[in-house]
């Protein structure tokens, strides 16, 4: 095997030492963006060796303005004429499951339009609705975001992921409000499981509250999380890691209830210490209670909740606000197949409309 590289630098030199010197000699001047990005361990900078055995190599994403998508297969033979066998010593054309086909190279010739329907189901030439907002998986609006761009003359690429930067604000206030509820509705189940004797069940619950507290903490620090296999990688390299990780590991090994109670306990005073640091709403308690009479810590989180729907002043996130917060699809779901089949989220809408 070759020196590993990194799939985002391996695709920046592909480009720049194989793809752009072919555009340049066979389509002199042809306006293109060209980057790697919306799939992929590389695109979110976390491919290691190990990523290198299937759907990884020299990968180029090029995109060509509507009126020259014309040119696409004229593109495309021009680069499998003139791209080298390998690259950086890895090979550049790729095998088809089906043995009958031959291999050929992941240097594809789309539009920006494409992208944003393939990846997101999103049509470029509609606004962004509140109902699109909630129904974006935030693994995939986060490979749009992280990815590489090497090059822009067009602008389209760079318009479209600047309009995808981050949730507007009311939305966000929104997701917010629904992480906290989410929290509300089980921190009194952990215990409660746990103290007639079922640590296993318990467990369960404390880990989906770690999760939580995960999730929370990419909201407040206004990043996109990730698919499952990089949540806790992506999670680890947010500012408030550092004090959360440990606390959150210490909740996810506990042995008994009781120690799951006092780790995530922490969590939560340091998620309300976060959220006053935001200035979202007046500064609100940040320790534990209990819960009525019976001998449990909660921090409350239909408190915070509550604070931040009253915020909300936009007229069509205030009357989601003010229905029951089943937040936005990732606060729905986790199902791999829901939130990767773009083909579901027409009718995902109706959930917001």
């Amino acid at each position: 095997m070759p020196p590993f590289i990194p799939g985002l630098e391996l695709s920046r030199r592909f480009y720049v030492e194989a793809v752009q010197p072919i555009l340049a000699t066979c389509f002199p001047n042809l306006p293109h963006a060209a980057g790697r990005l919306g799939w992929g361990s590389e695109v979110l900078g976390f491919d290691t060796e190990m990523s290198t055995d299937h759907a990884w190599g020299p990968i180029v994403q090029l995109f060509l303005r509507d009126e020259d998508l014309e040119l696409a297969d004229d593109v495309r033979d021009a680069l499998d004429r003139e791209l080298p066998a390998e690259f950086a010593g890895y090979p550049v054309r790729f095998p088809f499951e089906d043995a009958g086909r031959p291999a050929a190279h992941w240097v594809e010739p789309t539009a920006v339009r494409a992208l944003a329907l393939n990846t997101l189901g999103y049509d470029l030439d509609r606004p962004l609705e509140v109902a699109d907002w909630l129904t974006f998986p935030s693994q995939k609006l986060r490979a749009l975001r992280v990815g590489a761009v090497y090059q822009d003359s067009v602008g389209e690429l760079t318009a479209l992921r600047e309009r995808l930067a981050y949730y507007p604000r009311q939305v966000w206030l929104y997701l917010l409000a629904a992480g906290w509820r989410r929290i509300d509705q089980e921190e009194h189940l952990m215990p409660r499981a746990g103290v007639v004797g079922d640590e296993l069940g318990s467990s369960l619950i404390g880990s989906r509250l770690v999760r939580d507290v995960m999730r929370l903490c990419f909201l407040m620090e206004r990043q996109y999380a990730p698919y499952a296999k990089w949540f806790g990688t992506a999670f680890s390299e947010l500012p408030c890691a550092p004090e959360l990780s440990p606390v959150l590991w210490r909740a996810q090994r506990a042995a008994t209830w009781e120690e799951r109670e006092a780790a995530l306990c922490e969590a939560y005073e340091e998620l309300a210490r976060m959220h006053n640091a935001l200035q979202i709403t007046a500064e609100l308690r940040v320790t534990t209670s209990a819960f009525f009479r019976r001998p449990f810590r909660v921090i409350g989180g239909q408190r915070f909740a509550d604070a931040i729907v009253a915020t909300i002043d936009d007229p069509d996130v205030r009357l989601l606000a003010d229905r029951r917060l089943i937040g936005g699809i990732d606060q729905v779901s986790d199902n791999t197949d829901l939130l990767e089949g773009t083909q579901w989220r027409g009718r995902l809408r109706w959930l917001y409309e």
